[in-house]
């Protein structure tokens, strides 16, 4: 688990606004639900023969004994929110929340145990056409943040009734090839076969390239659904690749499947049926996930990490009468609010104020000393070279507060 400081805020800061303004742009509302929940909805919802259920997850029992789970993944919550809550009943609704999620890996870059993920889910369309607005969203976030160097990859899962078949012939051919495969595989093949698929042992390679292929066992149905999705991505100009390999390993996954990638970033989709696992009503959804960090990650990488926010006004004060200043710095605020104004906290001789004057960024100080306070006036310095690049620069913003404290100074000589 990592810490976030305050050196490296901007860029989650900047992510998140762009997330927020560009999921709001599709007419995505924004959901929060409870870092735990019951340890059975993450089972049924996730399955119980998926390294999720099986390895990753922190469950405890509390108090009075109930199984509780830190959430995993955020599509159980947020689904198991929509029944609890009866938003079903035969609306739609496109849901998005933002925020910490728990897994026991192996801690590698941009992989953490506590980690961050955004979560769009749209509940209740049963057409190519969201899984392609969708895929369209998270290229538009991509444009938002200017980041380049993503692929798209896409693929279907079918039906879960071509699944089950498909499965069948997944397991009879590993059958054969059981000696090639690892002790992990040869556990899923039991539980989880198409999580072999997945498998990132080189040992096992030559196996699993040769394993029959789910596109070649698709109903009519999930192939048109997969034509018109590729036909939509055609048209916007979303350029893609058909990896027939590319897999989910949750059980409630089925049709589309994407991700985007790059050597640091992963984002998949599609949730389908897992309302019904549920108790709910059978309900077409899909979504995806995004990991915060790797993106972040790339923005770094890129440069693409707005400036962190510092102060416009440094108040040096000087004498016993810091609490009248700090009433005209608030009046400043009052009359400036998109401007940043530090006061110096901790009293200090001219000179350590002045160097935590400079250290803060500021463009201008303001001097506010006893002698000053009594003859009605405050002294203005200049901190820093004017080049007139900035949003506010230093003379436009001196005339500003020159204007404010004359009548400021004046109102209390008065």
């Amino acid at each position: 688990m990592n810490d976030v400081l305050p050196a490296h805020i901007s860029a989650w800061q900047y992510l998140e606004a762009c997330a927020r303004e560009v999921a709001g742009s599709y007419g995505y509302e924004e959901i929060r639900v409870p870092l735990i929940e019951h340890t059975d909805l993450f089972k049924r919802a996730i399955g119980e023969f998926t390294d999720v259920v099986e390895k990753e997850m922190y469950t405890f029992t509390d108090q009075g004994g109930e199984s509780l789970t830190l959430r995993p993944e955020a599509t159980a919550g947020i689904v198991r929110a929509a029944i609890s809550n009866g938003l079903l009943r035969g609306a739609r609704h496109k849901l998005w929340c933002i925020g910490p999620m728990f897994r026991h890996e192996r801690p590698q870059k941009g992989r953490y145990r506590q980690f961050y993920q955004l979560d769009l889910e749209a509940i209740g369309f049963a057409g190519p056409d969201v899984d392609a607005e969708l895929i369209a969203l998270s290229a538009r976030l991509w444009r938002r943040l200017a980041l380049s160097g993503i692929r798209l990859e896409i693929n279907s899962l079918g039906t879960p009734e071509a699944r089950r078949a498909y499965r069948e012939i997944l397991v009879a051919y590993f059958r054969r090839h059981e000696s090639a495969l690892d002790a992990d595989s040869r556990r899923r093949l039991e539980g989880n076969p198409l999580r072999i698929l997945d498998s990132k042992n080189p040992q096992m390679a030559e196996v699993i390239a040769a394993a029959p292929l789910l596109s070649d066992h698709l109903d009519e149905p999930s192939r048109e659904h997969f034509a018109q999705l590729a036909a939509a991505l055609d048209r916007m100009g979303i350029a893609y690749r058909v990896n027939p390999r590319l897999v989910r390993g949750l059980d409630y996954y089925s049709r589309t499947v994407f991700e985007w990638l790059t050597d640091a970033l992963g984002a998949q989709d599609a949730v389908c049926g897992l309302i019904a696992q549920l108790g709910g009503e059978a309900t077409p959804a899909v979504g995806f996930a995004l990991g915060i960090e790797r993106v972040v990650d790339l923005l770094v990488q890129a440069a693409h990490v707005p400036a962190t926010a510092v102060a416009d006004v440094y108040v040096i004060v000087n004498g016993a009468q810091s609490g009248a200043v700090l009433h005209m710095a608030e009046e400043l605020r009052d009359a400036l609010p998109h401007r940043r104004f530090e006061f110096n906290l901790g009293g200090g001789n001219f000179k350590a104020q002045f160097r935590r004057a400079d250290k803060s960024g500021a463009l201008l100080a303001l001097i506010c000393g006893d002698e000053e306070l009594a003859r009605g006036v405050v002294a203005m310095k200049p901190l820093r070279e004017e080049t007139g690049q900035t949003e506010c620069p230093q003379s436009e913003l001196a005339a500003r507060l020159e204007e404010l404290l004359l009548r400021l100074t004046s109102r209390r000589s008065g």
